[in-house]
């Protein structure tokens, strides 16, 4: 199976004229840049560049055909989007439900990291309460 990094897709799905541009495929097939143009009353440069970042990110492909160049969905991607987004955590254990499936490493590295964030956020409540304090 293709590698595929996450922020990348979903980075690439973060635009309304991209997501539009995946609708307008899975609708009417494969379209060349001119005509997607003319759909979404933008320019070709413009969809040529959308198409850049969704390539980029596996969302589409393309295959010449003669001097057409007609782009389509990767069925495979958005599959795999589905499945990201499925994946995520939310019973809002911040990863706890997940450690099971770790190696001993793994969750020495997850804890870590959770004792830096949590660090963090204590750190930002006592500036708060510090902060109120002064106030009275």
């Amino acid at each position: 199976m293709v590698e595929y990094k996450h922020a990348e897709l979903f980075k690439a799905l973060s635009v309304e004229t991209r997501i539009r541009i995946i609708e307008l495929l899975k609708e009417k097939g494969p379209l060349g840049v001119k005509d997607l143009a003319g759909i979404l009353k933008i320019t070709p440069s413009a969809v040529s560049q959308h198409l850049k970042v969704l390539r980029y990110a596996g969302l589409v492909h393309s295959e010449r055909k003669g001097y057409w160049l007609p782009y389509e969905i990767d069925e495979e991607a958005l599959e795999h989007c589905g499945e990201v987004l499925s994946h995520v955590c939310t019973c809002r254990c911040e990863g706890e439900c997940k450690e099971e499936n770790m190696s001993d490493e793994e969750k020495l590295e997850h804890l870590k990291k959770k004792e830096h964030l949590l660090a963090h956020k204590l750190e930002m409540v006592r500036e708060k309460i510090r902060e109120l304090e002064s106030q009275e």
